[in-house]
């Protein structure tokens, strides 16, 4: 008996400690740490609204955006921050430029002065990255890829993954991106023939850039990958309502409807992928083809290969499924709104657009559009950053900080999540001027900007790796379409612009097209 009571003491000892230890971490993690780091920046003057025991600012987030974005806007006006980031303009009125506001339990300083935004992105890249709450959020859409990766993790993906968007490769997908545009080309003339009188060209977009990240990504059609890529953005909007999900402690592991719906639909992705994965590896195996292919999940498996058992960086198939969502959302989802919001800002400028058109015609002497035309085109390039500037992809970049930091006169200790508004700084009066909310591409005929206000592509280190691959297929196929149409904006078009991890059109953009007799 004495020696199955000592068992059990020891049992019950081993069960404690476990216990203590679980519950000091859980503790320093949602309150301690927090708190710390509030008094932290409260020394420093940077305050913030009162938060919610564990909900944080969330709730009045959600109000406030909910109250903002429930209707479209009375006309086509680009003056969206307060629509968007109603939050934002709220704190900063109350609070300065500099403020902390809370996602759940989680302390986000917001910050917009350029000067100190570039010196995080530069000088700090590897002491800064995706905090733990922004890696749950999104750990079912695209998991550990380069996206979401930090630290050492990140440096060898991105090495691994940017010789795919560089030099001659970058170059010999221009031909996969005609192709692909004038399939899309084909069926936009096929619907005008069939006298549909509108478009929503945000599907055709979609469609047109699927297919081309598809052939990119596994080298087969947007056919092949449709269904993949259906889920994918079934995935997206679930995600994107994440933090709804994530304010108390466990409540990723509760057998909720949610995380039912999401966890289902990661597991059918993933069984997709890994189907498409499984075929490139049997066709080595039994000798049908001496490589795995030159497209990215060619040389992710090549990659994973090479490092079989070598211990320098672990490179497993989740990880090769992680990097195809990845970039299937940051090379297909991003570009295909900044194609949509480009239409729309031509459709409603036909003069910029005839300007551009004419650029394209004398460009290009009416061929497709080449690599070695891209450069020349640069009253396109002009219109695309405008597009980016009003109707960033991205409208919010997120860094946490690592380890204490100085940055400028801000002591910015281990912990803090800095948010970047990047739509408000593309929006201020006073970074871009009075015009700062009107189209005008002439803005960017200079390059001299002040660093850090315009960043649609991030900067530094942690920049976005495809954004070469990004404006060469948006040149071309903006270049294609605006040589065999002229498009106008249809009255049934409505305004209203969201966020749903992306800028998005709520009711689509519906344009009215009509074929160029000399394309």
């Amino acid at each position: 008996m004495d020696a199955v009571g000592a068992a059990l003491t020891a049992i019950l000892v081993i069960f404690l400690t476990w216990f203590l230890g679980v519950a000091y971490v859980t503790i320093s993690c949602y309150w301690l740490t927090p708190r710390r780091i509030k008094k932290v920046m409260e020394r420093q003057g940077v305050r913030g609204p009162s938060p919610q025991f564990l909900l944080g600012n969330i709730p009045d987030m959600a109000s406030l955006v909910s109250k903002s974005t429930s209707c479209g806007m009375d006309s086509i006006r680009h003056d969206i921050v307060d629509r968007l980031l109603p939050h934002y303009v709220l704190w900063s009125k109350q609070f300065g430029k500099r403020f902390i506001f809370w996602n759940g339990t989680e302390p986000r300083m917001c910050l917009t002065e350029t000067e100190l935004i570039k010196e995080l992105l530069s000088k700090y890249s590897t002491l800064s990255g995706k905090s733990w709450l922004q890696q749950q959020g999104s750990k079912h859409f695209i998991g550990k890829g380069l996206l979401m990766a930090n630290g050492s993790d990140w440096y060898h993906q991105r090495h691994m993954v940017a010789p795919v968007f560089m030099g001659d490769r970058l170059k010999s997908y221009a031909g996969y991106m005609v192709e692909c545009t004038n399939e899309i080309i084909q069926s936009l003339e096929n619907a005008v023939s069939a006298e549909q009188t509108e478009v929503e060209i945000g599907e055709y977009m979609t469609r047109l850039t699927a297919n081309i990240i598809s052939r990119t990504e596994f080298g087969s059609s947007y056919a092949k990958g449709k269904q993949i890529f259906h889920l994918l953005t079934v995935l997206q909007g679930l995600c994107a309502q994440a933090s709804r999900h994530l304010c108390l402690p466990g409540s990723r592991f509760f057998p909720s409807k949610y995380n039912r719906e999401i966890k289902s639909l990661k597991m059918e992705v993933e069984r997709q992928l890994m189907e498409i994965i499984q075929g490139r590896k049997d066709c080595v195996e039994i000798g049908r083809s001496s490589s795995y292919g030159n497209d990215l999940l060619g040389m992710l498996l090549n990659e994973m290969q090479k490092k079989s058992g070598s211990g320098v960086f672990s490179l497993n198939l989740q990880l090769i499924m992680d990097e195809c969502k990845t970039f299937f959302f940051a090379g297909h989802e991003t570009t295909a709104l900044l194609l949509t919001w480009t239409v729309m800002l031509l459709a409603s400028n036909p003069s910029w657009q005839e300007k551009v058109r004419e650029e394209v015609t004398r460009v290009c002497s009416g061929k497709p559009p080449g690599v070695e035309h891209l450069s020349k085109l640069t009253m396109l390039n002009m219109v695309i950053n405008e597009s980016m500037r009003l109707y960033p992809p991205a409208s919010i970049l997120p860094r946490m900080t690592f380890e204490d930091i100085k940055l400028g006169d801000l002591h910015i200790p281990k912990g803090l999540s800095i948010w970047i508004p990047m739509l408000a700084i593309h929006h201020s009066e006073e970074l871009w001027g009075k015009d700062v909310n009107e189209f005008n591409p002439d803005r960017f005929a200079s390059k001299s900007f002040s660093p850090g206000r315009f960043m649609p592509f991030a900067s530094g280190p942690r920049n976005c790796v495809g954004q070469s691959f990004a404006m060469m297929e948006a040149k071309i196929i903006l270049a294609m379409l605006i040589s065999r149409f002229s498009f106008t904006i249809s009255e049934n078009y409505r305004h209203a612009p969201v966020i749903v991890l992306t800028v998005k059109p709520k009711y689509g953009v519906q344009v009215r097209l009509k074929p160029l007799t000399n394309p």
